[in-house]
């Protein structure tokens, strides 16, 4: 089974086929819309052979269909028709749920995306549960005011870095996970890690990726 990933982000879009170990990017940003997307990659990998596409993608995802518009790219992506788009088979997954299953070993996982905002998921014996804990209220806002992008530039590392160190426990009292990983690009951020934490990679989204079509159920966002 030849599958292409498709991580889609604010900066780039990054793609990848298993059994490859070339990954290649495609400039994002506030003007790509689906349609240029789907253009762009077509493009990119026409010298790649694949027969199904996964695709991480940063926002509310139901029953394999977008369900909000993403803050930093262009419009027209909520309940896009991609498999119509590529011809071919496709599943879709929020971009940190793909990254979470990529990372995942055993038992209960928490998934933690350090970015721009705040991507949150736990996978349980291969399952993963999407969860939008990043809007839910903390202190004088929201858990992603403060260890999102905006709270780091705010308040400087050291204090955003304690405020990570405190959502991750009350995290993990709440969903008592086996593991904890933190992922996303401003984990490098980190000093330290909180207990019984582990760094994630980005390349594990790609891992991610291949693995939704070997036994994620198709209801799973």
């Amino acid at each position: 089974m030849k599958i292409l990933v498709i991580d889609i982000g604010g900066t780039n879009v990054k793609v990848k086929v298993n059994n490859d170990q070339e990954r290649r990017k495609i400039p994002s940003g506030s003007l790509l819309t689906p349609e240029k997307m789907v253009s762009e990659v077509l493009e990119f990998t026409k010298d790649w052979e694949y027969d199904f596409i996964s695709i991480g993608f940063p926002g509310i995802i139901k029953k394999g269909v977008i369900m909000t518009e993403p803050k930093n790219l262009g419009h027209g992506w909520s309940g896009f028709d991609f498999e119509s788009a590529f011809g071919k088979p496709v599943k879709i997954m929020n971009d940190a749920s793909m990254q979470a299953l990529g990372s995942y070993q055993e038992g209960v996982l928490l998934f933690l995306g350090l970015g721009t905002g705040l991507g949150t998921a736990i996978v349980v014996d291969g399952c993963v549960i999407p969860m939008e804990l990043a809007h839910q209220p903390y202190k004088k806002g929201t858990f992603e005011d403060y260890v999102g992008l905006r709270g780091l530039e705010r308040m400087g590392q050291i204090k955003w870095q304690n405020h990570v160190r405190n959502i991750v426990s009350r995290f993990t009292a709440a969903f008592l996970p086996d593991d904890v990983v933190i992922g996303g690009g401003n984990s490098k951020m980190l000093t330290d890690l909180p207990p019984l934490c582990r760094f994630g990679n980005n390349n594990l989204a790609f891992q991610g990726g291949f693995r939704m079509w070997e036994y994620i159920p198709e209801h799973h966002g």
